[in-house]
This record gives structure tokens, C-alpha cells and sequence, in this order.
């Protein structure tokens, strides 16, 4: 009996083991955040993770424009350039697995919606290094336009979790908004910046 015990006890030990060993290898070697960003993505396809669409018109709050940006070709932008338009503001870093997940929904949004004139997306990266999200996107195909941060990052957009998403209408109100990832690439989103 303390044989089989004793076996069980190693068996688990050992299985326990090659999990620690597999995470570490992943870990070290910079392929957690690719790995774990394709299991999520596979969730993602569940339906389960959606932008808040339904926020009650005396529940959106005004958008704080007051964010300075710098595009990927150094160029400085502030966020009230795109005043008056439809704004599809993410936050999110390469080194995060769920804001990795949801970039392939919201490139296929930003394909179906680049040509109009009325909305604009501004995907934030929050890396330290910009070398690091510059080649993610590239290495990844993405072709949405990226900024990082010039100045400290308004209260109404900071949150402690990343990715971050919010739309903000015509009038200057975020109108919906998901902390966490999601799937954009849904009818249902389409249709919902299509009625803006």
C-alpha cells in the first residue's frame, strides 16, 4: 500500500514538474505571452469577452482629449485632433498575452472601417520600449495606427488592467468601453459604430 502511495506521490511529483519545467522554457525564452495570447484568442472565438455597448446616455461620461501621443513615424499628436470624429482609443503593450489575443478582431474591424472619413482608431501602446511594440505589430502584419504616450495618461482611461478599450462618439461622450480583452470583430460592434 505505501509502495503504490509512494509512486503515486513521485508520479505527481514528476508531472508537476515537466508543467514547472514547460512554463519556465516558455517564460525565459519570451513565448508565455504567445503562447498563452493563442489560448486566449481560441477563447475569444467563445463569444464570451464583448465591448459594454449599452451604457445609458446619463452614464457616458465625457472623453478627456487632453493626452499628447507620438505616432510610430515620431510624429506628436494630441487626441483632440480627432475631435468631432468617432475614436476608437485601445491601451495595450506586446508583452501582455490578452492584449495580444484581441489585435487580430481589431485589425479585421479596422479593415472594414479604415475608409471612412468619421472614425479614427488610436491603438496606445503602454510599452517601455518602443522597439518592442513596433516590432510585435510589424512581425504580427498590423497595419492599424500606433502611438505611445508623450504625457501622463488622463483618469478616465487610467485603469489598472490592460487591454482597455474605449469609443468615444461625434460629440465628445465614451459611449462604450471594455476593460479587458474582446472581440471587435462582431456584427453586433460593427452595426454599433455604424449607428454613431
Amino acid at each position: 500500500m505505501k509502495t503504490q502511495k509512494q509512486k503515486s506521490f513521485k508520479r505527481n511529483l514528476f508531472e508537476w514538474g515537466i508543467i514547472i519545467s514547460i512554463i519556465a522554457v516558455l517564460y525565459y525564452t519570451g513565448l508565455y505571452s504567445v503562447v498563452i495570447s493563442r489560448v486566449q484568442q481560441v477563447i475569444l472565438l467563445t463569444g464570451i469577452f464583448q465591448p459594454e455597448i449599452n451604457i445609458p446616455v446619463d452614464k457616458q461620461q465625457p472623453a478627456d482629449f487632453n493626452l499628447s501621443l507620438i505616432s510610430t513615424n515620431n510624429n506628436f499628436v494630441n487626441l483632440g485632433h480627432y475631435k468631432g470624429k468617432i475614436i476608437f482609443l485601445n491601451f495595450w503593450a506586446s508583452w501582455c498575452p490578452p492584449c495580444r489575443a484581441e489585435m487580430p478582431t481589431i485589425q479585421k474591424l479596422y479593415d472594414k472601417l479604415k475608409n471612412r472619413k468619421d472614425i479614427d482608431f488610436v491603438l496606445v501602446s503602454l510599452d517601455n520600449n518602443y522597439e518592442k511594440g513596433e516590432k510585435f505589430i510589424h512581425e504580427e502584419g498590423f497595419t492599424f495606427p500606433v502611438y505611445y504616450l508623450n504625457s501622463r495618461l488622463p483618469n478616465i482611461y487610467n485603469t489598472e488592467t490592460i487591454p482597455s478599450t474605449f469609443v468615444i462618439s461625434k460629440e465628445g461622450k465614451i459611449v462604450a468601453k471594455r476593460i479587458g480583452m474582446a472581440d471587435y470583430d462582431t456584427k453586433k460592434f460593427y452595426n454599433f459604430l455604424n449607428s454613431l
